[in-house]
């Protein structure tokens, strides 16, 4: 009698990667978790750490020697390994890129050769400096200039799409590539630059909440167990093959109304602090005013549409 269905997870241990762990296993899945921890936990799959069906590979994807044959034993793959948050593509510029564009191509390569389908998960960055108020698949891309690091970061992400898609064309491989919109939630980290778990921590500490720019940049935010159920449907439906989908929550609110919400759900007495973006990167900085998806593709193809509020969501995330 063959054993369960087995899937490989890639960034496993990350934030987003553990919640989709644990979410296969209580889906009856065998999983495969190939991580490095350079930015992942280990602890992140302590919930699971001793599950029969879990298997932890410690490792960069291009360094696992075992890939091939994990891979052929796999009814299918979610590339989630990648270089995240802000700050680290800011400064360490040359370990974002290289670990996007490289372990891409080797899991690329692996799944091929398997005829293996793979979802590849991808950022809202890709959309650049659009002045769009919401963004959609088809949507021309517009990339700042190569002098300023962080689109760099966004190149190799859009990189990372066209290889997956060129995969599917020339080599039959089954692809899907979903753009995700600010995950947030439990474990998520504020190590790397990002904004929920950042003000949750300063608020918790009664320190100054620190918002860059002037605060009136918009953003979606998109709780991890409605992204997991995004991913999770996205992989199973055939329709959902060889396309590109944003994955988000289109509630949308400043930065500053951000804030302010976090003190008012945390009971906290901190204050906000407004610094300019030279002072909190470097000079020359380019931020969106605006990054909203358009979901209809998702909704039509999966009938998941992410609806968790940010009241909730911030409720959840600092329990």
């Amino acid at each position: 009698m063959s054993g369960p269905a087995k899937v490989l997870v890639t960034g496993g241990a990350g934030f987003i990667g553990s919640h989709l762990t644990e979410r296969l296993l209580r889906d009856g899945k065998a999983v495969v978790v190939i991580d490095d921890l350079s930015t992942g936990r280990a602890e992140n799959l302590d919930a699971v750490k001793n599950h029969s069906r879990l298997t932890l590979i410690r490792s960069k994807v291009s360094e696992c020697k075992e890939l091939g044959k994990i891979v052929a034993d796999c009814e299918s793959v979610y590339h989630l390994a990648a270089a995240v948050g802000v700050e680290l593509v800011i400064n360490s510029a040359v370990r974002s890129i290289e670990t996007n564009l490289h372990e891409t191509e080797i899991i690329l390569d692996a799944v091929a050769e398997k005829k293996v389908p793979i979802l590849l998960a991808s950022t809202s960055e890709v959309y650049g400096k659009s002045t769009k108020p919401a963004f959609s698949e088809d949507d021309d891309l517009l990339i700042g200039p190569p002098k300023f690091s962080r689109w760099g970061y966004a190149c190799s992400k859009l990189m990372d799409e066209f290889l997956a898609l060129a995969f599917a064309k020339e080599k039959n491989v089954a692809v899907v590539v979903a753009r995700l919109f600010n995950t947030v939630g439990p474990r998520q980290t504020g190590q790397y630059g990002m904004v929920l778990p950042r003000f949750i921590a300063a608020a918790k500490r009664g320190e100054p909440l620190r918002v860059y720019g002037d605060g009136k940049q918009t953003r979606c935010f998109c709780y991890v167990q409605d992204t997991v159920e995004a991913l999770v449907r996205l992989q199973s439906s055939p329709a959902a093959r060889n396309n590109i989908f944003n994955i988000g929550n289109p509630e949308e609110v400043s930065i500053l109304e951000l804030a302010k919400l976090v003190i008012e759900l945390t009971k906290s007495k901190s204050t906000i602090e407004l610094v300019a973006y030279e002072k909190a990167y470097a000079p020359g900085f380019e931020d969106m005013l605006r990054r909203k998806p358009v979901i209809e593709k998702l909704i039509k193809t999966t009938g998941f549409k992410p609806s968790t509020s940010l009241r909730e969501i911030i409720q959840r995330t600092a329990s």
